[in-house]
């Protein structure tokens, strides 16, 4: 995105781009199955006889006690399945894109100011427009609380679309869009933090302050143990969900705690490399494929290896790895299974067009759109930040379509807006237009990509 970067050829993709294009895959082959939970739920939920079945499942309360203590219990009250989902399960996703902030923070888009301006320039626009939008529609209505519901972009949702476009897609495109969605889940945790809590519990949020605290000198005297920073983010969680802060921030709070340097320097870990490598001469490789067991010796030798490459991976960057595959590929196709499931053999189709989803509906496809493209063209045009690399106009235009997909955390924002018993008719027509709105923006923005991107794929020939 930059002007340097220019000069990297993109087929050597795989030693520069490595840990961006390998996130990439996996949020865009986590779409694909988010899009298919998505399907699933809406199906089971419409086929009598089988639907009741699949609304009362989330009904179901759930308890991980300790004699009279129920863990997942808040003010008195157990959890349903659903609320377990949201506010657990959740606090994971969210947790997943807290360490994903710190990272491009620290070594990603985010740590150059001119690399990541025009992305949080555009994120910012497409969280603006939808909800001035919604607010146009909203005004004196019973639906004005839910304003923040279509300012979301789904990161996996929207690389799934791009994947399907393969190699013809520029990775300047695709990591600009990731960088703008990680600018809008930022927005989005903001906004649950400071709209969604109520009756403050201060006693709960000073012993997890107190753990806050504890957090960080761990991470400060050089703590490395996962353990420590899940079992004592375990507690915080628990302390917000009884204080009356959404549970939810908890996970990206305690991701900001994680470290991010490792134990062992890279200089040290490759000299243990060159150390214990140095013990298997050459002329013992004939015995070594003849063998069907390692001698004591060698197999010490292969574990110093082992241990070393544990310790190089900050807690940071292995947490994240290691949680990538339980979000993308089970926390959030769960969520959307569980919430997706909308009832609509006695909807109106009349009310796709009115009310909340229409708002909602306007707010991802046409305010999205705006905010994202007209943010991102003055910038450009003021010198602010350079166009992406092998980019257009058109392109843009396009990507700035495919933000329209809210989905995930647009349904989120939508259960916290309208989560009480009497909404619960607000809450269907609102997930109705999240998933229209959604559909459309995906849609047009795959259709507009197929039009305007070249025919042969991204890859320049090598010097090879």
């Amino acid at each position: 995105m930059n002007k340097n970067s220019q000069a990297i050829p993109q087929a050597d993709e795989h030693s520069v781009f490595y840990a961006a294009t390998q996130a990439l895959r996996r949020h865009a082959s986590g779409g694909n199955i988010l899009i298919g939970a998505t399907v699933l739920a809406l199906i089971v939920a419409n086929i009598p006889g089988i639907n009741q079945y699949y609304f009362d499942f989330w009904q179901q309360e759930v308890r991980l006690q300790l004699g009279d203590f129920n863990i997942f219990s808040h003010s008195g009250h157990h959890m349903d399945l659903i609320a377990f989902i949201n506010d657990a399960l959740m606090a994971i996703f969210f947790f997943s894109i807290g360490l994903e902030i710190n990272r491009e923070i620290l070594v990603g888009e985010l740590s150059s100011f001119k690399q990541a301006l025009l992305p949080i320039v555009a994120a910012i626009g497409g969280m603006i427009f939808p909800v001035v939008i919604y607010m146009i529609f909203a005004k004196g209505t019973d639906f004005s609380g839910g304003a923040a519901i279509p300012m979301a972009t789904d990161i996996a949702f929207s690389l799934g679309v791009l994947a399907m476009l393969g190699k013809r897609v520029p990775v300047s495109l695709k990591i600009f869009l990731t960088t703008l969605a990680v600018v809008d889940d930022i927005g989005g945790i903001i906004v649950i933090a400071t709209v969604y809590s109520t009756n403050i519990e201060i006693i709960y949020l000073l012993y997890a302050a107190g753990l806050f605290v504890l957090l960080l000198l761990g991470s400060l005297m050089r703590i490395k143990s996962k353990i420590f920073y899940l079992g004592v983010g375990g507690v915080i969680w628990f302390l917000f969900l009884n204080s009356g802060i959404h549970p939810t921030i908890a996970g990206v709070l305690v991701a900001f705690c994680v470290p991010a340097t490792p134990v062992f320097a890279p200089k040290k870990y490759i000299k243990m490399i060159r150390s214990a490598i140095a013990h298997f001469r050459g002329e013992d490789d004939d015995m070594l494929v003849k063998r069907t067991i390692l001698n004591k010796d060698q197999m010490n030798w292969l574990k110093e290896i082992e241990s070393a490459s544990d310790k190089v991976i900050s807690p940071l960057q292995e947490l994240e790895d290691s949680l990538h595959p339980i979000v993308n590929y089970f926390i959030v196709p769960l969520f959307a299974f569980a919430n997706a499931g909308i009832f609509l053999l006695d909807t109106d189709p009349a009310t796709i067009i009115e009310g909340i989803s229409l708002a909602i509906i306007c707010g991802l496809v046409v305010g999205k759109f705006l905010g994202i493209f007209i943010f991102s063209w003055i910038t450009v045009k003021l010198k602010l930040a350079p166009m992406p690399d092998r980019a257009n106009w058109a392109m843009m235009a396009s990507i700035a379509m495919l933000g329209g997909i809210g989905f995930t955390v647009s349904l989120f924002i939508a259960t916290l807006s309208f989560g009480s018993p009497e909404d619960i008719d607000l809450l269907n027509h609102a997930k109705l237009g999240i998933v229209v709105g959604s559909l459309l923006s995906g849609l047009i923005g795959f259709v507009l990509l197929h039009r305007t991107l070249p025919h042969k794929a991204d890859v320049p020939a090598t010097d090879d």
